[in-house]
């Protein structure tokens, strides 16, 4: 059995930044394990920009971002394994994977960083009824045929969901000469970017049809057409509101999952809302040892933060792995009141140097509204927002003077109110 201090499992964004900061906080024992032919992740098929601008102050493309952090592990010499599938992940952090050069590997991890990103929700998520023809899509395949295999899914396209990737289709599958006839999106608001309903749909008038869903699919062989429906505020079809949109491709942008099954394997608590691991302060599960980051841990909205969340994962493993604990009292954060979910899901207040970052989406769009914090039943912030939406992850900083401040606090609320 091989041994290494730290084994982040997965090459993407979020496994090469925690990898790095691994390695500036002096472990030089490290292993990455990816499964892909190529580090990277989901950017190498993000062909856009608009990444980097928070981390690298320019906007890059999704491969060029990549290609910073990998290069880095390379100058860094950090090893890792390509082709490789991780098949087991147990709670005392052995890990069994499989390649074709090594066959079977056992590794014994004194630390393990989770970061496997997510998947997509496929249309047996759903249950769309109609045929089963080809030309339906998850909108993440679509992009992976056009960008990287250089095939063109269909001409006339139907999306269903506003999620970021849907979007980006949208205009992608434009600009290769597709016609979009429509985004149809299930909730009265969309569940992307702000700057991607601008420049995706706005940009190439592309109607964007909220509280619709698609009720039906044509077509024997092939995708002919897709009936679209209004949805009441139970999200049921409204009769007599049908529309039939002629098209070949359906394009499904309809969430993202974090890819959990081996968090699971080794008993690491999860989330009944983000489907991601519950972590602390120092993004440590609940297994001791192991920690979690990136799409993994929660669906992000920004890869810069992404990369920022990651590179303290991998600073944390390190110290663990040098023999730090991050156990004592810790303070539970609860969302409630328009809040959905909160990572971390708790602090520990003697593990928190400056400041503690909380993040979380709301669950609804709220207009000249604020952003509250708790400290038990102590109103410690009131922020002003315009308007928060559940396409835009919020952020709010916890100082140690605020710890030190309530030094029994027993719980953290954040809420969103009217005023």
């Amino acid at each position: 059995m091989q041994e290494f201090d730290i084994v982040i499992i997965g090459g993407g964004p979020a496994g090469l930044a925690a990898a790095i900061s691994a390695k500036e906080e002096g472990i030089d024992s490290i292993l990455i394990l990816e499964r892909d032919t190529q580090l990277g992740g989901i950017l190498n098929q993000c062909i856009h920009n608009g990444f980097g601008l928070h981390t690298f102050k320019e906007e890059l493309t999704g491969p060029e971002y990549a290609q910073r952090f990998i290069d880095k592990v390379e100058d860094m010499k950090i090893p890792y394994k390509l082709n490789t599938m991780v098949l087991d992940l147990n709670k005392d952090k052995v890990i069994t994977a499989v390649n074709e050069e090594d066959g079977i590997l056992e590794i014994k991890a004194r630390a393990v960083v989770l970061a496997m990103g997510c998947r997509e929700r496929p249309r047996g998520a759903i249950n769309i009824p109609g045929s089963r023809s080809a030309g339906i899509y998850t909108a993440g395949s679509a992009q992976k045929f056009v960008n990287i295999e250089g095939y063109m899914p269909g001409k006339e396209v139907v999306i269903l969901g506003s999620g970021d990737i849907g979007l980006i289709m949208a205009r992608r599958m434009t600009l290769e000469g597709a016609k979009v006839k429509a985004v149809v999106e299930l909730m009265p608001y969309s569940s992307g970017l702000k700057r991607n309903i601008v420049q995706c749909l706005d940009d190439f008038d592309i109607p964007l049809k909220l509280s619709h869903t698609v009720t039906d699919i044509k077509g024997k062989d092939r995708v002919e057409g897709v009936t679209i429906a209004k949805v009441d505020e139970n999200r049921k079809p409204i009769k007599g509101s049908e529309e039939f949109i002629p098209c070949d491709t359906l394009l499904l942008s309809v969430g993202l999952l974090p890819e959990n099954e081996l968090s699971r394997t080794a008993e690491v608590k999860l989330s009944n809302i983000t489907g991601g691991p519950e972590v602390d302060e120092s993004l440590e599960t609940n297994i001791e040892g192991i920690f979690a980051c990136g799409n993994v841990l929660h669906v992000h909205d920004l890869v810069d933060n992404v990369s920022v969340e990651s590179s303290n994962a991998g600073r944390n493993a390190a110290q663990y792995a040098k023999g730090k604990r991050f156990d004592g009292k810790k303070i539970e954060v609860i969302a409630t009141e328009g809040a959905r979910y909160t990572v971390p899901k708790a602090i520990n207040p003697k593990n928190i140097e400056k400041a503690a970052e909380v993040r979380f989406r709301v669950g609804d769009v709220f207009k000249d509204s604020f952003v509250s914090v708790y400290f038990d039943d102590v109103r410690e912030m009131h922020i002003k927002k315009r308007v928060l939406a559940p396409g835009e992850m919020e952020t709010v900083k916890l100082t140690k003077a605020m710890f030190e401040k309530y030094p029994n606090c027993e719980k953290i609320t954040i809420k969103v109110e009217g005023e």
